[in-house]
């Protein structure tokens, strides 16, 4: 390979942040490139994330109805019977298909794609390290005039919770169980704990959420929040809130969790123990100190500003690397803001138009601020809220469960929050996006004609009861 090849901008990673920043960088005229170190391009997201987790719950969202609502339809299956390994294969199989189209969106824009290990040599210069397909070990070094770190984030492994691979996991050994645990712990009752719960609760196993805090997903509306632990505590799953793992142990085939809770302790036995406390910048060994690019010392985040530029003016940063939710949508927002301020053009993301989704079912689909939130910072609102239950094509679906809520500002009506745990709730929250970014009032989304029935109705007589 050819040493020191110029580019305008090498970006290190290809996940949702890195490969959408590539294609615009690509579109605007820059000579780029992109630097991945895992065999297919894609990043978390695609490969161990996003993707895969949501072709399982699909799955196994049509097991459970096969096994639990067609009857009442009319439709009579017989013994139904659960084929995991085709599951996970089909997995593989929308995964495989996803890279690929990534790959072929990069070479379709020119983006040189380079596979191997990235590490920061200067302000200017990537060196890149790995093996060619026919086994040789290579160096090379990327000669650029910007360089945009987009390598996501790794799992956290809390002290005495260290990840074995195979009895205490991560998310990713989660999403790969070669059968079905019959007893499944899971630490940490956010989002990632939530919807891997849900999948292998469908398909058979008995699972417990075990949370420190005294409520799960506590981002949510207090409301949406208390609503999605009623309806996953009526499906089965069993919480242990103001719960904390005091340490395990490995007892034949089985992992033993000490727990503590008001002041006691007790001890819980699992065939796999799933840690999903959260999650923490991949910075290791890209060089960050030799160029000095600074870090936030307590959560490891790489600094920078409005321009999404680091300590280092030509080294820019976004995604699960920065500060902020981490999620794939808000990564490739930020990817395309900041490959337009590298090519001096306006670029920004607005964090109050971010939605972010719980995909268990029913779905959770929220923007902007919640009630408590709205409250804490005294800003006068309004609020409307409508049940699923009154929702004609919910009722024909036979989803009833869940509520639309949306929240208003009590003098000029604009919408300051929407909040949806219903089905189809991660495609109705778009609508409330947009009006979030639009500045709109409630009274507009109460005017606006909603087909007739649709689940976004219930949106409508949510928004006409918060203009009112």
């Amino acid at each position: 390979m050819a040493d020191k090849e110029a580019f305008d901008l090498v970006i290190v990673g290809s996940g949702p942040g890195g490969y959408v920043a590539a294609v615009k960088a690509a579109q605007l005229g820059l000579k780029t490139a992109c630097v991945e170190k895992e065999t297919r391009l894609g990043g978390v997201c695609l490969n161990v994330g996003c993707i895969p987790s949501k072709a399982l719950l699909d799955s196994s969202e049509y097991y459970h109805l096969a096994k639990e609502q067609f009857a009442a339809h009319g439709i009579k299956t017989g013994r139904v019977s659960l084929d995991l390994a085709a599951m996970m294969d089909r997995k593989e199989q929308v995964v495989a298909e996803l890279t690929k189209n990534v790959q072929q969106l990069l070479k379709r824009h020119k983006i040189a794609i380079i596979k191997g290990t990235a590490t920061l040599k200067a302000a200017d210069q990537v060196q890149v390290s790995g093996t060619t397909e026919d086994n040789k070990t290579f160096e090379q070094i990327l000669k650029t005039k910007n360089i945009l770190l987009a390598t996501g984030s790794k799992p956290i492994a809390p002290p005495g919770l260290e990840f074995d691979g195979d009895r205490i996991v991560s998310s990713t050994e989660a999403l790969q169980f070669d059968a079905i645990p019959k007893a499944l712990g899971v630490v940490g009752g956010g989002y990632i704990g939530l919807e891997l719960g849900s999948v292998w609760k469908r398909l058979g196993s008995k699972v417990t959420v075990l949370e420190m805090l005294p409520q799960i997903a506590t981002n949510l509306d207090g409301q949406v929040g208390r609503t999605l632990k009623r309806l996953l505590s009526r499906q089965g799953m069993e919480f242990r809130l103001k719960t904390k793992v005091v340490s395990t142990k490995h007892v034949g085939q089985k992992v033993r969790a000490t727990v503590e809770s008001n002041g006691k302790k007790e001890t819980l036995s699992f065939d796999k123990l799933l840690i999903a406390v959260g999650r923490k910048p991949s910075t290791e060994g890209l060089g960050l100190e030799t160029v000095g690019v600074e870090t936030d010392a307590s959560t490891g985040c790489v600094k920078v500003d409005a321009n999404y530029r680091t300590s280092v003016t030509s080294i820019y940063a976004i995604g699960d690397l920065v500060a902020g939710p981490m999620l794939a949508h808000k990564a490739s927002a930020e990817g395309i803001a900041a490959v337009e301020c590298i090519a001096g053009l306006p670029g920004e993301v607005n964090y109050d138009a971010v939605p972010a989704v719980i995909y268990t079912w029913p779905e959770v689909a929220s923007v902007g601020l919640s009630e408590q939130q709205l409250k804490e910072r005294n800003i006068p609102y309004r609020s409307g809220t409508y049940p699923f239950a009154g929702n004609g094509r919910a009722r024909c679906m036979g989803e009833t469960d869940g509520l639309a809520k949306l929240l208003a500002h009590q003098k000029t009506g604009r919408i300051l929050g929407v909040h949806i745990i219903g089905p189809r709730a991660s495609e109705m929250i778009a609508e409330c996006v947009l009006a979030v970014e639009l500045g709109a009032t409630a009274e507009t989304i109460a005017r606006t004609i909603h087909g007739h029935p649709t689940f976004a109705e219930a949106l409508q007589e949510a928004a006409m009861m918060a203009s009112s």
